[in-house]
């Protein structure tokens, strides 16, 4: 028997680039007779539409904006009440408020419920606390949730009330395609070597939480070029504050960049700089990307998975968040020191080989999914 699984988040590609979309499009890319994927998220901004993504279908509903990073949807609960109609699972991808709006209508007993819960929500307490009931619903209802870290749990009073559903399953990546460079790909990783000796690479959305405006502090006390990889509201800033530090021959912005693409970025460069600040940055997936193409890290020691993704002086560097000096003392100790690179760089790839290959997430998470379904079809749930 064929069972249909709806994720829903607030955003998908091509419309929301970054780690969560690239978490559910590895999991509906996972070929499994016995399973069908589809997908309900919100437009960035825009009108409804339906289309195919990855041979997956999409439904985007209206959305008339973002406010504090969300999608302006009225429409989003009403969507997905008429979605589950049609389905057996649903994954809420968390944390996304209108899901849980839309879960405040019954659920038919049948469908199952799994919260993947890829952050906590870190806004102002007097947000958090409103929106705690609707969380709390959700997480009764639920049947399993699914976390990739255990700092996740304990750093969420709400979640730790629910330990008992909670799974860790950590995130996993293609470690072979980040790793492996064809011909055309060596040779252009050769050119910028030559063109930029002492690179660092970063890259995420250009948003304050990420922290590129401390890199950009940091990169002024430094002998360095950046290439930051990535687009957001706070570009037209941070293109300002380069120039004002300087810094317009060293800090370069390169926008949105395909997965080849980063990957050359990657290979290129000698260290990859990941300046987060506050706990909105959860895990940091994309650690686990240039780690496997054998970088050494520089990260911040949040109270998240982050500094636990590369680990102080074994395959990393982890700094104070917000502390410009520290990170460019970091940054500098690695471009100075080859061996110490080097050491940190191996140390990254095998521990992504062996802590974070997408075959055991995929394994482990079509697992609990299959679980819960066959829970919820004869009735034990």
């Amino acid at each position: 028997m064929i069972s249909h699984i709806l994720h829903a988040y607030k955003g998908y590609r091509p419309d929301l680039i970054g780690g969560i979309p690239e978490v559910i499009s590895s999991i509906v890319s996972d070929l499994d007779a016995s399973l069908t994927h589809s997908i309900l998220v919100a437009r960035v901004r825009g009108l409804a539409r339906n289309y195919v993504e990855d041979r997956i279908a999409v439904q985007a509903v209206t959305s008339l904006g973002t406010f504090l990073s969300m999608p302006i949807a009225p429409g989003f609960p009403f969507a997905l009440r008429q979605a589950l109609k049609h389905t057996d699972l649903l994954v809420h991808h968390a944390p996304f408020p209108l899901t849980d709006i839309g879960l405040l209508l019954p659920v038919p007993h049948q469908v199952g419920l799994i919260v993947h819960w890829h952050a906590n929500l870190v806004r102002s307490p007097v947000l958090v606390s409103c929106l705690a009931p609707l969380l709390r619903h959700s997480l009764q209802r639920a049947d399993r949730v699914i976390v990739a870290h255990e700092s996740h749990i304990e750093n969420s009073s709400l979640l730790r009330s629910y330990s008992e559903k909670c799974i860790t399953i950590p995130y996993g990546i293609d470690d072979v395609q980040w790793s492996t460079l064809d011909a055309p790909q060596k040779e252009e990783v050769s050119k910028l070597k030559n063109r930029y000796p002492r690179l660092v690479v970063s890259t995420g959305r250009l948003v304050s939480y990420k922290g590129f405006d401390i890199l950009l502090q940091a990169l002024q006390r430094i002998n360095a070029t950046l290439i930051l990889i990535g687009a957001g509201p706070l570009e037209g800033r941070l293109r300002r504050q380069a120039q004002e530090l300087g810094l317009h021959d060293r800090a370069i912005f390169v926008g949105y960049q395909t997965r080849n693409a980063m990957k050359v970025l990657f290979h290129a460069a000698r260290v990859f700089a990941f300046p987060s600040v506050t706990s909105a940055e959860a895990f940091g997936i994309v650690q686990l990307e240039a780690m496997a193409a054998g970088l050494p890290v520089v990260n911040t020691a949040l109270p998240t998975a982050v500094p636990h993704v590369a680990r102080n002086e074994i395959e990393g560097l982890t700094v104070s968040p917000g502390n410009a000096t520290a990170l460019a003392n970091a940054l500098a100790r690695l471009l100075d020191d080859d061996a110490l690179a080097g050491q940190f760089g191996r140390a990254a790839q095998a521990r992504v080989r062996t802590s974070f290959s997408l075959s055991a997430f995929l394994l482990s998470t079509k697992r609990i999914y299959k679980e819960v379904i066959s829970e919820r079809r004869s009735g034990h749930s």
